[in-house]
């Protein structure tokens, strides 16, 4: 099943638009969307995935970017696909946007919902996830890149001018391994939610 991310820039009035920066650095993000991310109207966007762990990746990062609503809708949508995502439809996309509006009133601006109780369930999970990466300071996130990108911990104490065990304090912190635990669990409930 198909996925929706409807996205809003949050503060956009205050600060200078977002929406091209977040739709190059998701377009390096995820590979293969069902339909491309694409402007909606203002400074908003949307696209759609086929994958719940490149929904994941995707929202997770909009998070990190800390300028951002966060709406995700699991479901059908209407098919044949268009080109354009402007120009799609279907349950999905108004389960996107009624998360988007949920996204808007919590405090980690995010929001899933699905077509089913596992709906709830990936929301929960999420937003979790999402409170995990929006407290993660500067260092822990320099911790966390590195190894991410495939630095042993001796390598990321080098680059960084520290310890090995201060990275493992700063990955610590920084709840890296819970995320790294618990992204599959998101993951399966987002494929249930859309079932």
């Amino acid at each position: 099943m198909p996925y929706v991310l409807t996205v809003d820039q949050r503060g956009s009035r205050r600060s200078r638009d977002l929406v091209e920066d977040a739709l190059s650095t998701l377009k390096q993000l995820v590979h293969e969307p069902l339909l491309p991310f694409e402007r909606t109207a203002g400074d908003e966007f949307q696209g759609v995935l086929a994958q719940a762990n490149a929904v994941v990746d995707a929202a997770l990062l909009l998070v990190r970017l800390d300028a951002w609503s966060i709406g995700i809708g699991a479901g059908p949508v209407d098919e044949p696909l268009p080109a354009s995502t402007r120009s799609a439809r279907g349950p999905a996309f108004v389960s996107a946007r009624a998360a988007l509006d949920a996204a808007k009133q919590r405090p980690q601006h995010l929001a899933v919902v699905g077509t089913n109780d596992r709906g709830r369930d990936a929301d929960a999970v999420l937003t979790l996830l999402a409170a995990v990466i929006s407290r993660r300071s500067p260092a822990g996130w320099a911790a966390v890149d590195l190894v991410e990108a495939g630095h042993t911990f001796g390598e990321a104490a080098g680059i960084l001018g520290i310890s090995r065990q201060a990275v493992g304090q700063r990955l610590a912190v920084a709840l890296w391994q819970q995320e790294r635990d618990t992204r599959p669990v998101t993951t399966r409930l987002l494929d249930e939610a859309a079932a």
